[in-house]
């Protein structure tokens, strides 16, 4: 029995297991989005998001330790039937992937079950993929809605406030200039009437 053994076994050894995931994670980081099985996308997802997270760091100790748990292939692309060197993988992790999400506090993956089944076992496929940047979290709650408009709304208010003190001072500037230029005119005007 293995009661509270945690991970999957996936029908592999260990090595086969350690193999496979970091082959998973690569090409998640390559492709930003692949296809697999349900159980083998549950068993890289936290794997990936260890990584990212080391990339936010963006450390030399950080570099090395992604290095260590996922290996440096290279991205490779084809252009004109010819295979040409893009960067690496960790090349990628660091200077893309760890940039984008230095905002955003976890949950840099997601899995999206697919109808489809696979052919040869009927396999359930998912498509694990990194989230985008302009998408942020797709549920937004009420309480965060009604706090964006009321920021939104305080916001014009204040904008509002700042416009009117504006122009009250702009009024009593002009009052003052009013009054003194008709002390002027009235003191200058006094002497002449005594002549």
């Amino acid at each position: 029995m293995r009661h509270r053994v945690a991970g999957r076994r996936l029908s592999r050894t260990s090595e086969h297991r350690l193999a496979m995931r970091r082959n998973l994670a690569a090409s998640l980081i390559q492709h930003e989005t692949i296809s697999t099985t349900i159980e083998k996308a549950k068993e890289v997802k936290p794997f990936a998001e260890k990584l990212i997270t080391l990339a936010k760091k963006g450390t030399l100790s950080a570099r090395r330790r992604a290095i260590a748990l996922l290996g440096n292939r290279d991205i490779i692309d084809y252009q004109d039937g010819e295979a040409v060197k893009k960067g690496t993988v960790i090349g990628k992790l660091f200077s893309e992937l760890g940039p984008r999400y230095l905002d955003r506090q976890g949950g840099y993956t997601r899995i999206i079950r697919l109808s489809l089944r696979r052919l040869g076992d009927n396999g359930q496929l998912v498509l694990l993929q990194l989230v985008g940047t302009d998408e942020g979290t797709k549920k937004k709650t009420k309480t965060a809605a009604k706090k964006g408009a009321r920021k939104k709304a305080k916001k014009a208010v204040e904008v509002e406030e700042i416009a009117e003190t504006e122009e009250l001072v702009q009024a009593e500037e002009e009052r003052a200039k009013d009054t003194e230029s008709t002390e002027t005119d009235s003191e200058t005007n006094e002497p002449d009437k005594q002549q």
